[in-house]
């Protein structure tokens, strides 16, 4: 059977080792989607594919098993779903019943935020689903996590934007009885940023990672949420060639300069991409043109708030595949 690979792709299937069969990509954007669209996945799943189901690393569905010549019919099928992403989200799609118009940008995932932890600094669904509106559709290969909270769950270090929660910890010193709980805690479970010194807590800002551990531990509401900001890392990443960690470009930055960098990457990526391959990772872009122009293109036309904290220098670390061990 012949085949529009390029199309395939560009509508979320997957090229299987199997030649005659395909597997659709479902984006749930923000590992969140409602219960109603579970019944239509497996429907699909049961009368198209091969009755299961793989729940992707990136908190979308994969349904394997789907005949080419079903094509067309599945995209139809998945209307709902698109249709329940433009009017829930706000991502504009211009005809539901083709399929998904790109799958270049993966589905921006998140951990499951303050709506249940308590850990979380934000609701991070509410902020992935912002992000996926205006990323999306996009067929540059890009990945962004949100994690509510510096724990980073969402494993934000593996990926080209990981969004961790931050708040400003207020200290009320008339409401401390010294009992030096946030301080032990942080001591033994964070960064040992709080000292207690003359009756009172002091907070190194330096070694504060505004988790807000301290506000949690607090018996008597010394502590309270102040504003709430951002840590980005940028450019980790898995693959053959080059595996590394993400490393800190911004702290304590507000949430309409994170909206703001990551709409800048696209424009960034399009300047310097390698067109002669068929999709190349934004790290190595980076690689290329050197961290202080990606820093200075990606931070162009943007408001930095006051507190915001920018990287001078990366140098990412990692290991070279081929190296002796």
């Amino acid at each position: 059977m012949s085949f529009n690979t390029k199309k395939i792709k560009k509508n979320a299937f997957r090229i299987t080792k199997d030649r005659e069969v395909t597997a659709l990509r479902i984006r749930v954007p923000g590992g969140h989607i409602d219960a109603k669209y579970l019944s239509l996945i497996k429907e699909i799943a049961d009368e198209y594919g091969n009755g299961t189901l793989h729940i992707t690393t990136r908190q979308g569905f994969e349904v394997p098993g789907i005949s080419f010549a079903d094509f067309d019919e599945v995209n139809e099928k998945i209307a709902p779903i698109l249709e329940g992403m433009e009017k829930a989200i706000g991502v504009e799609i211009i005809d539901p019943g083709d399929g998904y118009p790109a799958a270049g940008t993966r589905n921006v995932s998140a951990c499951i935020g303050n709506r249940v932890c308590r850990y979380s600094n934000y609701d991070t669904t509410e902020l992935a689903q912002e992000i996926e509106k205006n990323i999306f559709p996009n067929d540059y290969h890009v990945k962004i996590a949100l994690s509510g909270c510096p724990n980073d769950c969402i494993k934000g270090h593996l990926q080209d934007f990981g969004i961790l929660g931050m708040v400003e910890p207020l200290y009320h010193q008339e409401r401390c009885i010294g009992c030096e709980a946030c301080v032990n805690n942080c001591k033994k479970r964070v960064t040992s940023a709080l000292s207690f010194e003359q009756e009172r807590v002091v907070r190194d800002e330096q070694r504060c990672i505004g988790c807000g551990e301290c506000i949690l531990q607090c018996p008597t509401n010394a502590w309270e949420r102040g504003d709430q900001f951002f840590k980005v890392v940028i450019m980790g990443r898995t693959g053959k060639k080059n595996p590394r960690l993400a490393k800190p470009f911004l702290k304590w930055a507000s949430r309409d300069v994170v909206i703001a960098i990551v709409n800048n990457v696209y424009d960034y990526i399009e300047r310097h991409i390698d067109t002669s391959l068929a999709k190349e990772h934004i790290g190595y872009i980076v690689d290329r043109t050197g961290y202080p122009q990606f820093k200075e293109e990606i931070l162009k036309g943007v408001e930095l708030n006051s507190e915001c904290e920018i990287a001078d220098k990366i140098n990412w670390n990692g290991y070279q595949t081929g190296e002796k061990i």
